[in-house]
Parts: structure tokens; sequence; C-alpha cells
């Protein structure tokens, strides 16, 4: 409940902020921008990311509960993170309602998978092989908007 809302919030944010870039800038360029964007997420994925001791320790001064406790934490965790930076990109491209929609109920579906089987893949799956997958995703689409891009 605690991710569900943090995310939701996270991401009507990424979307508003996605959207206002849109109208101001010209569509080669958000899409360049994203292509840059994508390929920077690929790398940031493979160099990993973790909630410090610092926003650990305020989510749990703040924490009435252990639902308050992990949407909290989470966001703390998810703010200025490349899935809220990979949101705005996306809000730059297309419509506010289905990217937040689209964005929300995929990080949801995602933390709920992790939390279901996480164990299980964890003991079959390094850390590194699912980092080195997610950047391989996001070098993909980073990629394909580049060409996109340059190609407009």
């Amino acid at each position: 409940m605690g991710i569900t809302v943090a995310t939701a919030v996270v991401h009507a944010a990424s979307v508003a902020a996605g959207a206002l870039l849109a109208d101001a800038l010209p569509t080669r360029a958000i899409t360049l921008a994203a292509g840059v964007a994508f390929l920077g997420f690929a790398v940031w994925t493979l160099r990993g990311d973790t909630l410090d001791e610092e926003e650990a320790g305020r989510a749990r001064r703040r924490a009435r509960s252990a639902v308050v406790a992990m949407g909290t934490a989470f966001l703390l965790a998810e703010l200025g993170d490349k899935t809220m930076l990979a949101t705005v990109t996306l809000a730059t491209q297309e419509a506010a309602l289905g990217t937040w929609a689209g964005s929300t109920v995929g990080m949801v579906a995602a933390d709920a998978l992790a939390i279901l089987v996480g164990r299980q893949l964890g003991e079959r799956l390094g850390d590194r092989t699912v980092s080195v997958g997610a950047a391989i995703a996001f070098a993909v689409f980073g990629l394909v908007l580049l060409v996109e891009a340059l190609q407009g």
C-alpha cells in the first residue's frame, strides 16, 4: 500500500514535469535528449544506487506504521532516481494520463513481483545479472530513440 501511494505521487510529479517540458521544447530535441538520458540510465543501472543511511533514518523517524515506513522510504529513494527521470522523459512525448497510469501500474507490478518472488530469484540470479539485463534494456531504448531523433 505504501509503495503504491508513493509510486503514484512520484510518477504524477514526473509526468507533470515532462508535460511542461514537452510544451517548451521541440519534439526532435526531446527525442534526442531522451535517447541520451536512457543511455545514461543504462550506465547508472550498472553503477547501482542505494538508499543511504540519512534517507533511511528520515524514513524511520517519520514512520508510524509499516505502510508509512515503506511508503516514505520508497518515496525518498525514488526522488530523482532513474525511474522518475525515465517517466519525465516519456511524458515529454506521450499523453500525461497514460504515462502516469502506465508507469505507476508498471512500477507497482514490478515491486509486487520483487516482493513475491525476489527471494527465489535472488538465489538463482545475482544482482549483477539483473542490473546488466536492466542496463541492456535502457541502452536499447536509448539507441532506438537516438536513431528516431537523427532520422527525423
